[in-house]
């Protein structure tokens, strides 16, 4: 008699370990995706190349001295683009830690090649600072506090564009 193959998931979604994440830290209700009926984004009312683009980053500011303080850190932060970071925090955050690394920042918060664009004419310039949110369980905490905060720094920063790179 031949063997009968079973078909199970041997691993857990991104959505089963977000949920799992949340309720070991003592969340007791689980964890619910941001749903927006109204997309709250707009056409752009000007070309790329004459665009000003700024970068929205999940992950946190690095400083060795202040690492252990920056796990419970969870609030909006900005940088300048006029020096990439050699290093942002991203440890406290939930990513693929046993395939894949966060020590290329380029990768996730690609500066150099969004001035690269703006060298070749297909944009139009890159915002002074690059802006880092907090992942928080609270969507409405992201709402009411930390979007309005970087709305601010971008009309303050003359921004045309946000890219949005979630760690």
């Amino acid at each position: 008699m031949p063997k009968r193959v079973t078909s199970h998931r041997t691993f857990t979604s991104y959505i089963d370990r977000t949920r799992h994440y949340y309720a070991a830290q003592g969340y007791e209700q689980p964890y619910q995706w941001a749903r927006n009926d109204e997309v709250p984004f707009a056409k752009l009312s000007k070309p790329l190349s004459g665009s000003r683009l700024t970068l929205i980053t999940t992950s946190g500011p690095w400083s060795v001295q202040d690492k252990e303080v920056l796990r419970g850190k969870r609030e909006v932060w900005s940088g300048s683009t006029s020096e990439p970071p050699e290093k942002l925090f991203t440890d406290h955050l939930s990513w693929d830690k046993e395939n894949t690394h966060t020590e290329d920042v380029g990768s996730f918060l690609p500066i150099t090649r969004i001035r690269e664009y703006v060298a070749q004419g297909r944009l139009g310039s890159i915002a002074p600072r690059y802006h880092g949110v907090p992942t928080d369980y609270s969507q409405r905490a992201t709402r009411e506090k930390d979007a309005p905060q970087i709305l601010e720094r971008c009309l303050e920063d003359g921004v045309d564009i946000a890219l949005l790179v979630p760690l």
